[in-house]
């Protein structure tokens, strides 16, 4: 049983990684007609634009995984069953549920696969991609708002007009509030600086109008070591989506909302789906398994491929339909996350029941 199991799991990672090398390489190839038109551009330059898609590729296998091994995992069991060798396991003793155990384990090594790319590998690529693409055309990093982004600092309300590619900042301005809701400062810097030592923000040529009930008092100094909430950590949201985001970037600016009282349905079920979205590899090795015993008369690989893509497909978008309909309704974080992995691996276990009623 070892020795079937240890081919068994071998040929289904096999062509899993095989279907994901192609879905990769059709989304770089899509990736990089889309970014010709910007080659010149400043120093955007041939080869950067080949590192910059270089560099999305984490985040795209990161996305694909669930999708690669449904489909790898509907082709390779169907190839087992075209030549008999599925049937031959079955009549040699081994049951459906030994194989979904053995699919089990597969699903996990690629949970864990998803999981490192979503946690590791994908966001300091994305980021990386991000600030090489804004470095190369010369450009700001693009903000939500005309006016800059906006951060809420306690009794403070920074606004930040400009962020370039290095984190850099730029035209920073600082309200400050008294328990009364009174405006007490108002503080302006031309440009603001990370410093790593210090865990601060070096700001130069600041102008602070101080507001006092009598007075008004202007200050002006040509540097100031600024302690804030915001740091490059918190620049990172603005470089990435969070759904691109690692977990504890997300748990960290998650409690920062919290402290700031500020809405953070978005960050949780982003946070959320990716603790939940590994393990989707799973459902997709289970429902691959009753379409791969059908019988052959009822469609070979290519049927088999076909249907792969759909069902693939239909995840996809069901995944990003409950993420956005969860944000609108304002669903629990954790039950928008797991509803598509959910719906998928409830219709595994009916075409199981099912198929084996049979």
């Amino acid at each position: 049983m070892k020795t079937l199991s240890r081919y068994l799991i071998n040929e289904v990672v096999r062509t899993c990684f095989l279907v994901l090398l192609a879905l990769l390489g059709l989304f770089l190839f899509f990736d990089l007609i889309g970014e010709l038109g910007d080659v010149g551009r400043g120093g955007y330059t041939f080869g950067k634009l080949l590192a910059y898609v270089g560099l999305l590729a984490p985040g795209h296998a990161y996305e694909l995984m669930p999708i690669a091994v449904l489909i790898g995992g509907m082709i390779s069991l169907a190839m087992l069953n075209q030549y008999s060798e599925l049937t031959v396991m079955r009549v040699g003793g081994l049951s459906v549920s030994r194989i979904l155990a053995i699919l089990t384990i597969a699903g996990l090594f690629f949970a864990l696969v998803t999981l490192a790319a979503g946690e590791y590998l994908a966001p300091r690529a994305e980021r990386a991609a991000t600030q090489l693409r804004l470095a190369a055309k010369g450009q700001l990093v693009s903000q939500d708002y005309r006016s800059g982004f906006w951060l809420k600092d306690d009794g403070s309300f920074v606004n930040v007009r400009e962020v370039l590619p290095d984190q850099t900042l730029r035209n920073i301005n600082i309200y400050e509030f008294d328990a009364n809701r009174r405006m007490t400062l108002y503080g302006r810097a031309e440009r603001g600086v990370w410093e790593g030592d210090k865990q601060a923000w070096r700001l130069t040529d600041i102008v602070a109008t101080h507001i006092k009930p009598d007075s008004i008092q202007i200050e002006r100094r040509p540097e100031y070591i600024w302690r804030s909430v915001l740091t490059p950590d918190t620049l990172s949201v603005l470089l990435i989506a969070p759904e691109q985001m690692s977990v504890f970037t997300l748990i960290d600016y998650i409690d920062h909302l919290h402290r700031n009282q500020q809405k953070t349905s978005r960050y949780e079920i982003a946070l959320w789906t990716k603790l939940v979205y590994p393990f989707a590899c799973l459902a997709m090795l289970v429902i691959a398994l009753p379409f791969a015993q059908t019988q052959r008369r009822a469609g070979g690989v290519g049927v088999k491929l076909f249907v792969g893509i759909m069902l693939g497909l239909l995840f996809y978008f069901v995944n990003k339909l409950v993420g956005h309909l969860g944000l609108l309704y304002d669903w629990p974080p954790l039950l928008a996350a797991a509803m598509p992995s959910g719906l998928f691996l409830t219709l595994a276990v009916f075409l199981l029941w099912r198929q084996e009623r049979r």
